[in-house]
């Protein structure tokens, strides 16, 4: 590492000549105070970065959803993957205005971000048989 050469500094008459060393501590000091700022707040991957979003992958079939309940938390970003491979499904929950369709054998995404606290029951969307309306997914939000 390059050195970093000061200029000189003419004491002053009321320094009386006095020893420079204080005045480079104080430099030096300043300088390794910067660079571990700059090393803990700007280089920082995790300061840098917003949190990843929680992955929640949910299986669609005659009639069920697997699994059949998921908690998560208030204010974490959420990306909920549906798969389905028999017929074609949905995914609804009104209070969190959260709607996601499913053709036969598909994947579907959809992002979003719990802002309630509570219990939200999601149904099928899609008619897929005798037994749709007892479809549910329930999303346990907590603070």
């Amino acid at each position: 590492m390059d050195s970093i050469e000061f200029p000189a500094v003419k004491p002053s008459k009321a320094e009386g000549g006095a020893n420079k060393r204080p005045v480079r501590r104080r430099v030096l000091f300043s300088t390794a105070m910067l660079t571990i700022i700059c090393f803990t707040t700007v280089l920082n991957p995790r300061a840098a970065t917003p949190a990843a979003p929680h992955r929640v992958e949910v299986t669609a079939k005659k009639y069920v959803f697997e699994p059949a309940e998921v908690t998560l938390k208030k204010g974490e970003p959420v990306d909920l993957v549906l798969k389905t491979g028999d017929v074609a499904h949905g995914l609804r929950f009104r209070e969190l205005k959260v709607d996601l369709k499913v053709n036969k054998g598909a994947t579907g995404e959809v992002h979003f971000t719990p802002d309630k606290v509570g219990y939200f029951i999601g149904h099928c969307s899609v008619f897929c048989g005798s037994g749709h309306g007892r479809m549910m997914l329930t999303l346990h939000v907590v603070d």
